[in-house]
């Protein structure tokens, strides 16, 4: 498998989910991946599936020094960077977040994850791709999409996601940097982060899970390995004349 040969990728929230599913695909097509994660603990253990092919950085997305090491470690080995994932996020739903209950505070500390450093991630992967091009990926959600009135923080967050990504790729395009930006809106994933989410049905994980058929036209729920596949595709020279778009991966659920 050589869809990502010779690539070398950057994935962020890498040690569980959805990035790490990620990691495992790029590297299967031919990738070597530096994984980083805010969990040291995690990121040690998962990357240790993957030997030689990958190694673990411990990155908070939300600091622009932290950035700043990471791609200065990456453009010293392993030289550059051609893909950047932009993944790591953060659902915070200790309480529902509706216009009337969320407060500053938590408000803030979403944006901050969501929206902050994914901002700093394109910006960095501008500056370090800009000479021979490459790939972002930004994972937003379907919640950028439609309204999400229990979850006003989140959904607003994800929505910036998608548009700064179009703005990237308009302003990669018209430098003529080589570089593609898109992003991926997927419905609830069966990750720690869709428990969280499924937790909202009374607390009760499992009945969460259960209810998505009568929400997903396709009658199940997604798994990291689907997501993974969309975002190797938008990374991949396959998807060369691909940019400013958003890929949505919900068994249909925004189509009704």
């Amino acid at each position: 498998m050589t869809r990502l040969i010779k690539k070398i990728a950057l994935v962020t929230g890498a040690a569980t989910g959805i990035g790490l599913a990620t990691t495992r695909r790029f590297i299967e097509e031919g990738a070597f991946v530096v994984m980083t994660d805010i969990d040291a603990e995690a990121g040690g253990n998962a990357v240790k599936e993957f030997g030689a092919n990958a190694r673990f950085l411990t990155h908070d997305v939300t600091k622009e020094t932290d950035w700043q090491r990471v791609m200065a470690t990456i453009s010293s080995d392993p030289g550059r960077l051609d893909i950047l994932v932009n993944n790591a996020g953060i659902l915070a739903i200790g309480d529902h977040q509706t216009i009337e209950d969320t407060d500053l505070a938590h408000w803030q500390a979403i944006q901050q994850v969501n929206v902050e450093g994914v901002f700093l991630g394109c910006q960095a992967a501008v500056k370090a791709m800009k000479d021979h091009g490459g790939s972002i990926v930004n994972i937003s959600s379907v919640a950028a999409i439609v309204g999400t009135p229990t979850l006003a923080a989140y959904g607003a967050s994800k929505a910036a996601v998608r548009q700064l990504t179009k703005t990237v790729a308009i302003h990669c395009a018209k430098k003529e940097y080589g570089i593609r930006c898109n992003s991926v809106h997927p419905d609830p994933v069966r990750t720690n982060m869709g428990d969280d989410l499924m937790s909202m049905y009374g607390g009760d994980v499992d009945a969460g899970w259960k209810a998505i058929p009568a929400r997903v036209p396709l009658k199940t729920p997604a798994e990291p390995i689907d997501i993974a596949n969309c975002i190797l595709f938008l990374a991949s020279d396959e998807a060369r004349h691909v940019t400013g778009t958003e890929l949505i991966v919900d068994g249909g659920m925004t189509a009704i």
